[in-house]
């Protein structure tokens, strides 16, 4: 019941020895992640509260600990030469917490990335600018608060933290837990976008609805309207926030930026209504709408079913009357009798005369 993260990840902290990295990879452990090493150039050989090991590179931590994803706590100004790092390092997942990275050090990060993949690897990095990734009982990587986390089957991606846990809150208080929560980042430039999560969810056999919580400024949700409109296999709930800021001021995240009239709240909300995913008007309605999306999906799933039914019943009676048309048929047909040649016929009666002679 995971996607990315989950019962099998081993855990390295970059910055662990930092204010943010101690305090959040403490929260972290308690919640029963399995943290098996940190990262702070320096202090190799230490150990981060008598029970993690600390190592001077990724590597190391890979090669020692048996590390497989990656989380980041430093400082913006060396988030670009720790993304690098863990990437060279073989770890699967990384997830950037740190905000205010600059621009030019994204693209280059997110450049790397690529050519990465591209000859082979198979990395993906969550963030920057992001509360993290959680499965719920089994996971935590990030700064989100755990007790709030119910095991289950709706997926969630989000740019915006605070609203990620709005969101959860009203699903657990319903009874609707989470297979798996995504912090994708409010930055412009971010490692998992829309649609690489919701197509993530889209295979997950665990996940039955996903709940999207966007906001103002450029196009991701507009595109993975489009995503949901082609291929989505499962209900798809949206939330767009921003509706009221007033036009001109500054304010949220990095890549909430209306530019040229496009990236509206109204654009994104038309994009997404056209698509047929469920739009909540305000956040008070997002725990409530999912539930309503996931009532008619049922409700679809259990007609299409007894339509199935109905469909099977009404084929078998004729199947049947022609099984016992073809035995009536069988029971009518004459007994063939053999047929006598002219050539034996005449045969016969020259051996009757001659007796008869």
């Amino acid at each position: 019941m995971s996607v990315l993260v989950g019962k099998n990840t081993k855990l390295m902290v970059q910055g662990i020895t930092g204010s943010e990295g101690s305090f959040h990879t403490r929260q972290i452990i308690e919640y029963g992640t399995n943290v098996v090493a940190g990262v702070t150039p320096g202090k190799g050989g230490t150990l981060f509260d008598e029970k993690v090991p600390i190592f001077n590179t990724c590597k190391e931590a890979v090669e020692k600990a048996g590390a497989n994803t990656s989380v980041i706590f430093v400082p913006p100004a060396f988030a670009l030469d720790a993304i690098l790092e863990a990437a060279d390092s073989g770890v699967d997942v990384i997830v950037t917490i740190t905000e205010g990275i600059p621009t030019k050090d994204m693209i280059t990060a997110k450049n790397y990335l690529e050519d990465l993949n591209k000859a082979g690897r198979n990395v993906r990095m969550i963030g920057p600018n992001c509360p993290g990734i959680i499965t719920p009982g089994f996971c935590k990587i990030g700064i989100m608060p755990g007790f709030i986390h119910l095991p289950g089957r709706v997926g969630l991606i989000s740019r915006s933290g605070t609203l990620t846990y709005e969101a959860v809150a009203q699903l657990t208080a319903l009874g609707l837990g989470q297979s798996t929560c995504i912090g994708i980042g409010g930055d412009p430039i971010i490692g998992t976008n829309f649609i690489d999560a919701m197509r993530l969810f889209n295979e997950d056999k665990d996940t039955d609805a996903v709940i999207m919580i966007g906001e103002i400024g450029g196009n991701a949700e507009e595109t993975c309207a489009e995503y949901v409109k082609k291929y989505m296999t499962k209900p798809v709930i949206g939330f767009i926030a921003g509706r009221t800021a007033p036009p001109g001021r500054r304010m949220g995240h990095a890549g909430a930026i209306i530019a040229g009239g496009k990236g509206t709240a109204e654009d994104k909300i038309k994009a997404m209504r056209e698509a047929g995913i469920y739009v909540a008007e305000s956040p008070a309605e997002m725990g409530t709408m999912v539930k309503l999306a996931l009532d008619e999906s049922k409700a679809k799933k259990a007609k299409t079913k007894t339509t199935a039914k109905k469909t099977s019943k009404k084929s078998k009676p004729k199947a049947a009357a022609k099984k016992k048309s073809n035995a009536v048929s069988k029971k009518k047909k004459p007994v063939k009798k053999n047929k006598v040649s002219g050539g034996a016929k005449s045969k016969a009666k020259k051996q009757v005369k001659k007796k008869k002679k």
